[in-house]
């Protein structure tokens, strides 16, 4: 086994018994390539990516390809969930030099790290020419390659200013719906062409903004109903290679299945739509089922693989049907869920579609069937990030929809993350088997897992998340700030790489600077801090810029400015949540659908929005605030809501 035989990373574990000499990241590795005078070959990619495991059997097993990258580099090895600083500095060169990018990402650079040659798969014969192409450039041209790298970093290594300007003004809100509505698919649902990924963001913005055009009713009704969906097992995949949701990249990200999942809560909440209920409450289930860990934390992906095949876990052919189901039932299958002799997929195999109704006697026994199959491999480690969004989640989803268990689910994840995660008020980035790495964590782990503890506060009251919330916000103003009102995605005092990353795009996450903003928006209502309201306000200062041509892509950020320009609206529900008549007044508040509502209930001044704030002759009342003003207290869930249509 290699240098990776002691790694935490399912990726890295992968790779520990290769041919090839992989080292982890690490000065270790620079030190080599220094001391032997040779390239080093980087190798980006993460657990669940299909066309990295591609290139594992064809290339990185292979004996003779091995002995070539043995003898000419240094080899290292990153999982890119692991240190999303290394892959974003590394994937802007792969993008400068070659105009794509994707994973596994393929980079040759020189010792001190500056890339001079970039790319992604390539199959193995090709891979081999171009290590020995490089190792004779290397060889006969060095200065050539070292002035390159060079100039690659000075091209991509000055100061990350971006767009930078005021806040978003109503009327930029409604520009962007109009921009969305540009690029909306009216016959499939979705922006763009293919491959579709889900768009989380800007769904959760509309519903927020106001959609007249039923953009985010179209395209959650049309995921729902599509391939992209697990139709028996919930959850979805990663992204739809074609325009109609019929055929998805399986593997399955615990990160989009988080946003989803509180996105059709969401959507419920909106307007009661009896499949956005259930596609919430059966994508939660899957997250807990699936991605659950033994120490109480959420897996971070399944494989788009079984069996060397991708899909084979999920799609079927007529046959197998009838061979499960009998003829009768096996052609109602075939009706509801879309399978045809031709099939959709590969070799006359399905993806699974939903046509009307979901018959749940089928959905059953198919499933039961299904659990016999060889299941897709998962990558268990626990990423801060993401398990912050499935906190949100899971908690609003279980006080929305009458789950009680699931707001206990994301409370065990914030105790794994407090217990685990949090040293000294810094995070970490990841865990696994309840030990915790050593890679620091990044923007996005603390917006995202303070969003979640803020979630958890607004759902159970409990005062120690606004606490925990607060020291790790506190951290971001310490740590991330630019001293221009944006953030950087790592901390100033995180190993230096040639840039130090910033980007207030929205990718299959919220930019770390977007997820930022929404938390210091939520932490300052309920405490009143001008300081992190003040925060959150300069970091939107790169949403109107971007949204005017690109609100696709700064989805969360044009969310937390619709909630910014309603205030958002404060809600002290004063008594506790064990009366009845408080938790009346309570689900009241949660079901309001006023951009970002702020939400607390409890008594005490633990809570600044609580404090002072009284019962009304001895019960449970309800305070409907905007910057701490409050209008008269109300006694009963009508009130509460005449009060809450009368300011949202």
């Amino acid at each position: 086994m290699n240098r990776l035989k002691d790694a935490t990373s399912p990726y890295l574990l992968q790779h520990a018994d290769n041919p090839v000499d992989w080292f982890p990241w690490g000065e270790e590795a620079f030190a080599e390539a220094r001391r032997r005078d040779v390239p080093i070959l980087l190798s980006v990619g993460y657990a669940a990516c299909h066309w990295c495991h591609v290139m594992a059997h064809e290339s990185f097993e292979d004996r003779q390809t091995a002995e070539l990258m043995n003898e000419r580099f240094v080899n290292v090895k990153v999982d890119r969930e692991e240190r999303p600083d290394v892959d974003a500095v590394y994937m802007e060169a792969t993008q400068a030099l070659t105009g794509q990018g994707g994973w596994p990402m393929t980079v040759f650079m020189t010792p001190e790290g500056h890339p001079f040659y970039c790319g992604t798969y390539f199959p193995r014969t090709r891979f081999q020419g171009l290590l020995n192409a490089i190792s004779g450039a290397w060889e006969g041209q060095r200065e050539k390659l070292v002035e390159q790298g060079q100039q690659i970093v000075a091209a991509l290594g000055g100061e990350q200013a971006g767009p930078q300007g005021p806040g978003p003004t109503e009327t930029a809100l409604v520009q962007a719906v109009q921009v969305l509505g540009r690029s909306f698919d009216e016959k499939y649902g979705g922006f763009g062409t293919a491959p579709k990924f889900p768009p989380s963001m800007v769904l959760e913005f509309l519903l927020r903004q106001g959609d007249p055009a039923g953009m985010a009713a179209r395209t959650l009704e049309a995921m729902a109903r599509g391939g992209i969906y697990d139709q028996l097992g919930g959850g979805f995949a990663r992204y739809s290679v074609d325009e109609r949701w019929i055929v998805p990249h399986f593997e399955k990200m615990l990160y989009d299945n988080a946003q989803l999942a509180r996105v059709y809560a969401h959507w419920w909440r909106k307007g009661g739509a009896p499949l956005a209920r259930r596609i919430a409450l059966e994508t939660c289930d899957w997250m807990l089922r699936e991605l659950g860990t033994a120490e109480g934390g959420l897996a971070s992906a399944l494989d788009a693989d079984s069996e060397g095949v991708e899909g084979k876990f999920y799609v079927w052919t007529p046959e197998q049907l009838a061979e499960v189901l009998g003829e009768e039932d096996a052609a109602r299958a075939a009706r509801a869920f879309k399978v045809t002799l031709e099939g959709t997929f590969e070799h006359g195999s399905s993806t699974l579609q939903l046509e009307g109704d979901l018959p749940e006697d089928l959905r059953d026994r198919l499933l039961e069937a299904r659990a016999s199959r060889v299941r897709p491999a998962r990558d268990d480690k626990v990423v801060a990030a993401w398990n912050g969004l499935a906190m949100a989640a899971l908690a609003e989803c279980g006080a929305l929809l009458d789950r009680p268990d699931l707001v206990e689910a994301a409370e065990r994840i914030a105790d794994l993350i407090e217990e685990l995660h949090v040293v000294e008020g810094r995070l970490l980035r990841t865990s696994r088997d309840g030990v915790a790495g050593s890679n620091a964590g990044v923007l996005e782990d603390y917006a995202d897992v303070a969003e979640g503890l803020l979630a958890l506060h607004a759902v159970t009251g409990r005062p120690e998340y606004v606490k925990r919330a607060g020291v790790l916000l506190d951290a971001v103003l310490a740590h991330f700030g630019d001293g221009q009102g944006g953030f950087y995605d790592t901390a100033d005092d995180a190993e230096a790489l040639f840039r130090r990353p910033k980007d207030p795009t929205d990718n299959v996450t919220p930019s770390g600077q977007s997820g930022a903003a929404g938390a210091l928006l939520t932490y300052a209502a309920l405490t009143g801090s001008q300081e992190h309201r003040d925060a959150a306000l300069a970091a939107l200062g790169a949403v109107a810029p971007l949204a005017a041509k690109h609100a696709r892509f700064v989805g969360w950020g044009l969310a937390v400015a619709s909630a910014a320009l309603h205030g958002p609206l404060e809600i002290a529900i004063v008594g506790s949540p064990d009366d009845p008549a408080a938790r009346a007044l309570h689900r009241t508040a949660l079901m309001t659908t006023s951009p970002g509502a702020v939400v607390t209930i409890g008594h005490g001044d633990e809570i600044p929005l609580l404090a002072g704030r009284e019962p009304v002759n001895g019960e449970p009342a309800a305070y409907v605030c905007r910057d701490f003003a409050c209008r008269m207290p109300v006694t009963t869930p009508a009130e509460l809501g005449a009060e809450l249509m009368a300011t949202s």
